[in-house]
């Protein structure tokens, strides 16, 4: 039965569309969009494939439950889960979603790597060591809802890690390194089925008196979607905020060389006020005609009056 789909990404996808087109962006910023908005497409892409081929299996199985793209926050560790399939026998599998556009590689020591066209090759950290990180955080979340088998067992968690179809897995020798839990998101279903044999009678008798019924298994899926915590989809790096933009050196030098010519016109009018009531009998200030003894006085005491002249009334004003 299918409990939860995987969180619409639209909104994330459309910020790193639109920041692309910023001419404010450096060299960095750039990089690191254009490597985001393709992982963000490859997730995405992946997990909607993946879950595809579970949902075709597992929707309408009441025995197990179907859980899509989960984050929850355990004592201050995040836990992202894919995909989660739980079982009435309490059987917890944590599949983990890899989408690559090249080819995987796993080595003897449990080393992955991806080769690409071109002969480049390029290591990434391991998927299932990723999914087996998730499993103490995930127990202490069961512990706490209470999630746990009729007879107060703990649920059995396994991992799986999910390629894409059209990826070519080379593997060591399976005497080496068993790597049968990494398979294509389409070989689920054949993978699972292997598995329950593979359990052993003794795995399944012990898990009937750990059954819960079709209901709990639900419920206890609806606690975990309830702990689910959606990750922020406008986040972004420290370095990739907002920031004023800088006034390009050309701006500030046509603006500095405006203020300068608006400077020099303001003083040159100026001047040329002061050159035309200069000498004249005309009061600098009301502009009405002096008597020659009026301006003869101002001029004689030019540093009072700064070379103008003045009414008698306008003389007595402070300067």
């Amino acid at each position: 039965m299918l409990i939860k789909s995987a969180d619409d990404k639209s909104k994330r996808l459309a910020l790193l569309e639109e920041l692309q087109r910023s001419p404010l962006l450096d060299r960095r910023q750039q990089e690191w969009l254009r490597d985001e908005l393709h992982r963000t497409k490859r997730g995405i892409a992946g997990e909607r494939d993946a879950a595809h081929y579970l949902n075709n299996y597992l929707k309408d199985d009441l025995h197990r439950a179907v859980l899509h793209d989960l984050r929850f926050n355990v004592d201050g560790d995040v836990v992202q889960i894919d995909h989660m399939i739980i079982t009435r026998s309490m059987f917890v599998y944590l599949l983990e979603t890899k989408n690559f556009n090249g080819n995987l590689r796993i080595n003897e020591f449990g080393e992955f790597s991806v080769e690409y066209p071109g002969e480049r090759v390029f290591g990434i950290p391991s998927p299932m060591e990723q999914s087996r990180r998730h499993e103490g955080p995930l127990r202490k979340l069961f512990d706490a809802l209470g999630i746990r088998g009729r007879n107060g067992g703990a649920a059995q968690i396994h991992h799986c890690v999910l390629v894409h179809p059209g990826s070519i897995i080379h593997r060591p020798s399976a005497k080496k390194l068993d790597t049968s839990n990494v398979i294509k998101a389409d070989q689920f279903r054949s993978w699972h089925e292997r598995f329950q044999e593979q359990a052993g009678v003794g795995s399944v008798f012990g898990s009937i008196f750990n059954a819960r019924g079709a209901d709990t298994i639900a419920e206890f899926a609806q606690m975990l979607v309830r702990q689910h915590r959606p990750i922020d989809l406008l986040a972004l790096p420290e370095f990739m905020k907002p920031r004023a933009p800088d006034k390009p050196a050309a701006t500030v030098a046509r603006w500095s060389a405006a203020m300068a010519t608006e400077f020099a016109d303001s003083n040159k009018q100026a001047s040329q006020t002061n050159a035309s009531t200069s000498r004249k009998l005309v009061c600098a200030t009301c502009g009405a005609k002096i008597t020659f003894a009026e301006g003869k006085y101002c001029w004689n005491n030019e540093s009072r009056f700064g070379g103008l002249q003045y009414c008698r009334e306008h003389q007595s004003a402070p300067r």
